[in-house]
C-alpha cells in the first residue's frame, strides 16, 4: 500500500468515526487525504516531463550521435518513468474514490435523516429528494476526472517556466495561450451557472410529478386523465430537456473551442520553434519538446473547461446541501429520562403545519392519567388530525406543551421518545419488506415474542398466519400486496409494539369491518389494561366503545372535555336542540 492510501484509510477511519460531521468538518477531515492526492499529483506532472525531455535528448543527442546504445538507454528510462506515471496516476484516482467514499460513510446517515425530518420543518419543493441528489452528484464528481484536473492546474506555472527555459519566444506563446484558455474557463462558469441550476430545479419538478402519477395511478386511469396529466409533464419535461440543452450547448461549445485552439496553439509552437531553429536561435529538438510541453502545460485547462459542467453542477449541489444541513442541525442528545409511566398533560397548546406559519389548533388543554383512554370527535376540518400530530411531537408547539410525566416532549431524544409512543396514521402506508419487519419498526434486535405479542394485541395474529408465507410474507412498496383493511391493522400492531406508554389513533376504523372494530376495541382496553394511554380520532362513534373521556374539537379549537357520557350528551342535546325562529317580514323562519 501507498504512503498516499495510508494517510487516506486513516482518514476514512477518522470521518467514519465521527457520523454527526456536517459537511465542512467532513471534507477538513478529509485533509490528510487531500494531501496525499496532491503528493501523487506533483509525482504525476513531474513525470509528465519525461515525453518533452525524451524528444529533446533523441533529437539533439542521440540523431546527431548515431548512437543506438543511447537511444535504447533512453528508452528503458522512458518506460521506467512512464510506468512510475502510470502507477501514480492510478494511486491517485484510486484515492479520490475513498475519499468520495468516505465522505458518504461520514454524511449518508445525517442527509437521511434530513431528508426524512425535512417534511414535517420545511416547505419542499418538488419530490423531495434534491438533498439526495446533490449529495449524489457531489459524490460522483470527487470520483470522476474533475479533481485531478483541478489538482494540475497548480502545476501549469512549472510547465511555463521550462518553456521559458527552451526559448522566451515559446514561453510567451505558451502564456498567451494559457490566458486565453482561462478567459474561456470564465466565460464556461459564467454561461453554464444559471442554465445548470434550472435545469436542476426543473428536474425535480418533473420527476416529482411522476411520482405523484404513480401513486395515483388508479385515479388518473379511472376518471380519464392520463391525457392531460402527459400533457402536463411534456411541459414540464421539455422545460427540463430546454435548460439541459442550454448548458451542454454552451458547455460543449467553449470545449470544442479550447480544444481547437490549444491545436492551433500546439502547431503555432512548431511554427515559433522551427523559425528559431532555422536562425539558429535553437536546436531542433525544441521544436518538438516545446509542442509536446505546451500542449501538456495547457492540457489540465482544456480538462477542467470540459470538466467546468461537473464542477459547477458539484459546487451548486454542495451550497444546497449544507444550506440543508444547516437549517436541519444535529441536536445534542439531551439526558435520558425515565419512561413515562403516570400521566399525559397538554397545557394551553397552540399547532400548525411546520412548513406554514399559521396556527390550526389553539388553546386545548387537559390531562389524562395512566389507563385512561381519550376519544376526539369533531366535523371535518376541525383540527381533529392536528391535534393528533401536536400531541405525538411531528407538528410543532408554537405555543403551550405536551407533557409526558412533566417532561415536554422537546426534552426526549426522538428515538428514545418513539419507543414509549404508538401511532396509527390517518393515511396509512407500510414499508417494502416483511409484515414482522413492519410490525417491529425494522429494529435489528427485535424478538418473535414481541412481533407476535404486539400482532395478537392488534388481533391480527390470525390474519398474518393466513398469508402466504406468514409473518415473513413481503409486503411489497408501500404494503400493496395487502388489502386497505390489512394495512391498517398491521399499522395497528406497528403502533403497538413494544408497549408503548402513548398510543395515538387518527381514524383507525376508516377501514375495518366489524371484525376488525371489535379488535380495535379490545386493543385499546388492553393498553389501558397494562397502564399505558390511548388517543382516538374518530368520526364513528364505533370507534370509542373502550374510551373514558370525550374532546370536541370546532375549528380548531377545544369546546368540552370530560367523562365520555357526559361529553356525549351535550352533543347529543345539542344537535337535537331546535333552531332558533327568526322573524323576516311577518314571518317566522328557522335560523
Amino acid at each position: 500500500m501507498s504512503r498516499g492510501e495510508t494517510l487516506l484509510v486513516t482518514d476514512f477511519a477518522a470521518i467514519s468515526s465521527s457520523r454527526s460531521a456536517n459537511p465542512a468538518s467532513a471534507l477538513r477531515d478529509c485533509r490528510t487525504a487531500f494531501i496525499g492526492v496532491g503528493i501523487a499529483s506533483a509525482l504525476v506532472n513531474i513525470l509528465y516531463l519525461t515525453g518533452s525531455f525524451f524528444m529533446l535528448e533523441v533529437y539533439d543527442r542521440v540523431l546527431p550521435s548515431r548512437s543506438i546504445p543511447s537511444l535504447i538507454a533512453l528508452c528503458l528510462l522512458a518506460l521506467l518513468l512512464y510506468g512510475f506515471q502510470g502507477v501514480f496516476e492510478l494511486i491517485r484516482g484510486r484515492m479520490l474514490v475513498r475519499i468520495a467514499g468516505a465522505l458518504d460513510e461520514s454524511l449518508s446517515g445525517r442527509i437521511y435523516r434530513a431528508l426524512v425530518k425535512a417534511p414535517l420543518k420545511l416547505k419542499m419543493q418538488g419530490d423531495g429528494l434534491q438533498g439526495l441528489r446533490d449529495f449524489d452528484q457531489v459524490r460522483s464528481f470527487l470520483s470522476g476526472t474533475g479533481p485531478a484536473a483541478l489538482f494540475d492546474l497548480p502545476w501549469l506555472p512549472l510547465y511555463l517556466a521550462i518553456c521559458f527555459l527552451f526559448h522566451p519566444v515559446i514561453g510567451m506563446v505558451a502564456v498567451v495561450g494559457g490566458m486565453i484558455l482561462t478567459l474561456l474557463t470564465y466565460l464556461t462558469n459564467r454561461g453554464t451557472q444559471a442554465p445548470a441550476k434550472k435545469a436542476a430545479e426543473a428536474g425535480g419538478y418533473r420527476n416529482a410529478l411522476v411520482q405523484a402519477s404513480q401513486r395515483n395511478a388508479e385515479v388518473v386511469q379511472a376518471m380519464g386523465m392520463s391525457g392531460r396529466m402527459t400533457e402536463r409533464w411534456e411541459r414540464c419535461n421539455a422545460e427540463y430537456r430546454d435548460e439541459n440543452r442550454r448548458t451542454s450547448d454552451i458547455g460543449n461549445g467553449y470545449s470544442a473551442m479550447s480544444k481547437v485552439f490549444r491545436m492551433v496553439l500546439q502547431s503555432g509552437v512548431l511554427a515559433a520553434g522551427a523559425v528559431l531553429v532555422i536562425e539558429g536561435q535553437a536546436s531542433p529538438g525544441i521544436i518538438i519538446a516545446g509542442s509536446i510541453l505546451t500542449a501538456r502545460a495547457l492540457a489540465p485547462v482544456e480538462l477542467a473547461i470540459g470538466n467546468w459542467r461537473g464542477l459547477v453542477s458539484a459546487r451548486q449541489s454542495w451550497q444546497r446541501l449544507k444550506e440543508l444541513l444547516k437549517v436541519l442541525p444535529v441536536t445534542e442528545t439531551p439526558l435520558a429520562l425515565p419512561s413515562p409511566q403516570e400521566r399525559l398533560s397538554v397545557e394551553a397548546l397552540a399547532s400548525g403545519p411546520p412548513t406554514a406559519q399559521r396556527l390550526v389548533v389553539a388553546d386545548v388543554t387537559f390531562t389524562m392519567r395512566a389507563g385512561g383512554a381519550l376519544g376526539v370527535i369533531g366535523p371535518s376540518a376541525s383540527g381533529k388530525s392536528s391535534l393528533a400530530r401536536a400531541i405525538i411531537g411531528v407538528w410543532p408547539a408554537y405555543r403551550g406543551s405536551v407533557r409526558l410525566d412533566g417532561a415536554a416532549l422537546d426534552q426526549w431524544d426522538s428515538d428514545a421518545l418513539g419507543k414509549h409512543v404508538g401511532y396509527l396514521p390517518q393515511e396509512v402506508e407500510l414499508f417494502a419488506g416483511t409484515v414482522a419487519q413492519n410490525i417491529a419498526r425494522f429494529a435489528p434486535d427485535a424478538t418473535s415474542e414481541a412481533i407476535v405479542a404486539a400482532a395478537k394485541a392488534a388481533r391480527v395474529n390470525d390474519l398474518i398466519l393466513r398469508l402466504p408465507n406468514g409473518y415473513d410474507t413481503e409486503i411489497g412498496e408501500g404494503g400493496m400486496a395487502l388489502s386497505a383493511g390489512q394495512r391498517q391493522r398491521v399499522a395497528l400492531a406497528r403502533a403497538l409494539y413494544g408497549d408503548p406508554f402513548l398510543v395515538v389513533l387518527d381514524e383507525p376504523n376508516s377501514n375495518l369491518d366489524a371484525e376488525g372494530e371489535q379488535a380495535l376495541s379490545e386493543a385499546i382496553m388492553n393498553v389501558r389494561t397494562r397502564g399505558g394511554i390511548v388517543v382516538v380520532v374518530a368520526h364513528r362513534q364505533s370507534a370509542l366503545a373502550s374510551v373514558d373521556f370525550v374532546l370536541t374539537m370546532q375549528e380548531g379549537r377545544m369546546q368540552a372535555f370530560g367523562p365520555k357520557q357526559e361529553v356525549l350528551g351535550k352533543v347529543l342535546r345539542q344537535q337535537q336542540k331546535p333552531a332558533p325562529l327568526k322573524i323576516v317580514e311577518g314571518q317566522e323562519t328557522k335560523q
